[in-house]
């Protein structure tokens, strides 16, 4: 008997780092609460109910909470539940995106850069039952760059809608491209980024969307210009425009001024700004929606809280995990313990003590299998917390889409105020001139025009206005209504999961107290 302890321990020495304990094999822990009782054995299954973890944890292994759009997820990493996912019928439209296969490929100049001219395209593979796809399967290949493009073409056309932020861009991106785990961590990112895009009720079924997902070859959405580029554009117009009686063309105004290609626009709406905060009067347009101006202020609160709650829910995380490492230890400082207390064992009483080491090492390890798994459910479903943070820096935006469209209105009725002033006084000079003045008439003439234009571009920059404020109303009811139903379903996860952990690490510690029972009745 002594031997085979021995031999077993021998064994049990091998696994002494923490990543070998995961491959100890140990017995079934589901079976562990009647392994000790032949009676109990016999007729548990007839007259025991199955236990809480058997019959309402188990389901919450792969629930609906890990789903993208009614599909389930490949891996709790890389699609942990999103912001905006939903679970669906088999009848309900779906997207599923996987992006894989990352490689490495060679640009087409040459960069001084070391690294500059390779970067690293990803497949992008999408499963639709959508009818505006065509097809129920395809994939193509994009770049990092692609992906910028995606995420500007949709800012500048879906003004006021909570659309999903994209990966940030690395600034040493080809120095450290070389590296896989950041290959990996991009994609991983990429793919949680494309899936939020899916989930999105009107961004899912957007030609940008359709087009980066479909269409072959080189991304066929126009590129995204850089600041300094259009800083330059703007500097090269403000000599022309300030020179001449320069107004917004009615196209220009449903794009915010702050993209830099029209200086002098951006300089009146700063101008205008500053007159809002500092100025006397009232603004010509002011936010009176005091509902939206009540709800822009819970989700102000509302993101302090999210943000308390998920540094809380990454302190459980690392305190779960801290308890997983430290019971692993222990259980295999106890494994060492028992083999000395074999090596040294004289009596009978030793080697009985030395058994009860032993299960209550195999318990520990155990255990510690247990709060390792339970930690990665915690982190599955706590991570709601940490999308809908995230989720509030498209919040922001597009409330500073509704903030720009309203000073555009504002700036376009203060200048059509000042241009109307002029037309006056002009028109009072030269009704007291005898024949007129034909200088004066043909100043007349171009005011009336510029008038009429700014006008236009104010009727434009209006229903632009209200465009935004409509796409604001319709986010913030859907908000409301889908964080209700995704923080229920993280709740039940964490909740069935806590339970059904505790039990399962109850059963462990149930059975060690079993089977030291009787040695501590001989001891008393």
């Amino acid at each position: 008997m002594m031997g085979s302890e021995n031999q077993g321990f021998e064994d049990a020495r091998l696994y002494a780092s923490k990543e070998e304990m995961e491959s100890l094999v140990l017995g079934d822990p589901s079976r562990s609460s009647y392994a000790n009782s032949d009676f109990r054995s016999a007729i548990s299954s007839y007259i025991e109910p199955p236990s809480y973890a058997d019959v309402i944890f188990s389901p919450f292994d792969g629930d609906s909470s890990s789903e993208i759009n009614g599909v389930d997820s490949a891996s709790p990493s890389s699609d942990s539940p999103v912001s905006f996912s939903r679970s669906s019928s088999s009848g309900a439209e779906y997207i599923k995106i996987t992006v894989s296969n990352p490689q490495k490929e060679q640009e087409v100049t040459n960069s001084i850069v070391p690294g500059g001219n390779t970067y690293v395209t990803y497949l992008v593979t999408t499963r639709t039952n959508i009818p505006e796809f065509g097809g129920p399967e395809f994939s193509v290949r994009r770049r990092f760059r692609d992906v910028v493009t995606l995420s500007d073409r949709l800012a500048e056309s879906y003004r006021g809608f909570f659309i999903p932020p994209r990966p940030d861009k690395s600034v040493v991106e080809s120095q450290v491209m070389q590296k896989q785990e950041f290959v990996e961590q991009r994609r991983v990112a990429l793919e949680k980024y494309l899936r939020r895009l899916a989930a999105h009720p009107v961004i899912k079924k957007s030609d940008e969307l359709r087009v980066f997902l479909q269409v072959q070859g080189k991304l066929p959405l126009p590129t995204s210009t850089d600041v300094a580029s259009r800083m330059l554009d703007g500097a090269v117009k403000l000599p022309k425009q300030l020179l001449s009686e320069s107004v917004v063309a009615p196209h220009e105004v449903v794009q915010p001024a702050k993209g830099g290609r029209d200086l002098l626009r951006l300089f009146k709406e700063l101008k205008q700004s500053v007159a809002n905060d500092w100025g006397g009067s009232k603004p010509p347009a002011v936010e009176e929606d005091k509902e939206f101006l009540e709800k822009k202020e819970r989700m102000h609160d509302m993101e302090q809280q999210l943000s308390n709650a998920s540094q809380q829910a990454e302190s459980l995380v690392k305190a779960q995990q801290d308890m997983g490492e430290t019971m692993g230890e222990l259980g295999l400082a106890f494994i060492k313990l028992t083999k000395f207390e074999n090596e040294e064992a004289v009596f009978n009483s030793q080697r009985s003590r030395a058994a009860d080491m032993k299960n209550l090492a195999t318990a520990a390890v155990k255990a510690s299998r247990f709060y390792r798994e339970l930690n990665l459910h915690t982190v599955k479903h706590l991570d709601t917390l940490h999308e809908y943070l995230g989720l509030m820096l498209a919040v922001h935006g597009a409330f500073s889409d509704r903030t720009s469209a309203l000073l555009t209105v504002q700036t376009l009725l203060s200048e059509l105020s000042s241009f109307k002033s002029r037309a006056e006084k002009l028109e009072a000079a030269s009704s007291k001139i005898f024949g007129g003045d034909k200088s004066r008439i043909r100043k007349m003439e171009e005011l009336r025009e510029t008038i009429r234009v700014t006008e236009d571009a104010k009727n434009v920059a209006i229903r632009e206005y209200e465009r935004i404020k409509e796409n604001n109303r319709t986010e913030l009811e859907r908000l409301d209504k889908e964080r209700h139903a995704d923080f229920l379903n993280m709740l039940k996860g964490f909740v069935v999961n806590q339970v059904g952990y505790a039990e399962k690490i109850a059963n462990v510690w149930g059975k060690v107290a079993e089977e030291t029972s009787a040695y501590t009745r001989e001891s008393s």
